[in-house]
């Protein structure tokens, strides 16, 4: 039996968002119906409102959540109702050609539920389009009161986690944290440079730091960020708009650069920047999502006489059962301050609101609570 429920949809491009009556299906075979607890407002989301990632609205928003599982389809054995999830949008598929290499954070088949969700016909505020199926954002669709996933998709971690906290790894915390941690592989005494202080480059200084950076040094163009990155680990900060970084993380770093730079904004801009920001044979990581059509270009001999890596980070090379579990277990222990990342607790019928606030910078993450 259907469940029906109030959720958040993007029903055309760059038209603001409508709460409107969905129709969730009961769990089939390899499949979880999730109870949402909480989940995060993302620029992911504000991309498919605007129609930037592919065009098949009507969207169903929300992805970096955390809920209870309320049922299991059949063949599923490793949840059960009433385990505390969060909600991750890479499922390794154990098959493809990455898995099969030992390397599933690079899955090429990531698994999402197969059965559709659908707008209820005749109940929306607007009463058009019932019946439609809805593409889930990321395959997980959370924006919602119930949404149904892959299992795969759904992690147990530890319930002492608040949801609102909690549901950040699913997206934005894990991609910059992962970003430092296992893409940059930032490790102790090393010097690291973050480029963008929003909720990715605030998780990638944390990481930074949590790995034993002797220095990580945070840039923005916003004061207030470079302000709150300290909370995060940030030893150092430079605002660009009043400095040239390149030279700023030079002087910081002993006239060499920094080991590893993080990207967390992706513009030409300030790739660049991180390029030239590099120790020789230094690191670059790029977590920042850059517009379709833009475009990067560099001397060849600097690609080749300055040496080191140029690396993109797609989810901060994660694999969310190993991953979600540790990051929960070091904000519990007071190590990783997923609290810090909450700006503002939100209703499901104020995310237009919250990506207004997001778009001006005024807020690292709204949550909408259930």
């Amino acid at each position: 039996m259907p469940h029906e429920v109030h959720a958040v949809v993007a029903a055309k491009q760059g038209a603001p968002v409508e709460l409107r009556t969905i129709l969730v299906p009961d769990p089939g075979p390899g499949e979880a119906l999730v109870a949402v607890q909480a989940c995060g407002v993302c620029h992911t989301d504000l991309h498919y409102r605007d129609g930037a990632i592919n065009d098949e609205f009507p969207f169903l928003l929300g992805h970096e959540a955390a809920g209870i599982i309320e049922a299991v389809g059949p063949g599923v054995t490793d949840l059960a109702p009433g385990d505390f999830v969060v909600l991750a949008w890479r499922a390794p598929c154990g098959t493809c050609r990455s898995c099969r290499r030992g390397r599933p954070w690079y899955c090429f088949d990531s698994r999402n539920a197969t059965q559709a969700m659908t707008l209820a016909g005749g109940t929306s505020r607007t009463k058009s389009g019932g019946g439609s199926p809805l593409t889930p954002a990321l395959g997980i669709g959370a924006f919602a009161e119930k949404t149904l996933v892959a299992a795969g998709q759904a992690v147990k971690v530890d319930p002492a986690a608040r949801p609102e906290a909690a549901g950040l790894i699913g997206c934005g915390v894990m991609a910059g944290y992962g970003a430092a941690v296992h893409t940059g592989q930032v490790g102790s005494g090393d010097t690291v440079a973050v480029i963008g202080c929003g909720g990715v480059g605030n998780a990638a200084i944390a990481g930074a730091s949590i790995a034993g950076a002797r220095r990580v040094i945070a840039v923005d163009i916003d004061e207030r960020k470079l302000d709150g990155a300290t909370r995060f680990g940030a030893t150092h900060t430079v605002n660009s708009r009043r400095t040239d970084p390149v030279e700023a993380v030079r002087e910081l770093t002993g006239g060499h650069g920094a080991d590893v730079v993080i990207d967390a904004v992706g513009r030409p801009e300030t790739y660049r920047q991180a390029f030239y920001m590099r120790d020789l044979a230094g690191t670059l990581v790029q977590v920042g999502v850059p517009a379709p059509d833009m475009t990067i270009e560099l001397p060849l001999i600097d690609l080749f006489g300055r040496g080191g890596a140029l690396k993109s980070s797609w989810y901060g090379d994660c694999l969310p059962s190993r991953d979600f579990p540790v990051l929960i277990d070091r904000h519990l222990g007071g190590r990783l301050d997923l609290d810090g990342f909450v700006t503002e607790r939100i209703t499901l019928d104020e995310v237009e609101s919250a990506f207004e606030k997001m778009h001006r910078g005024e807020v690292l993450r709204s949550v909408v609570v259930l």
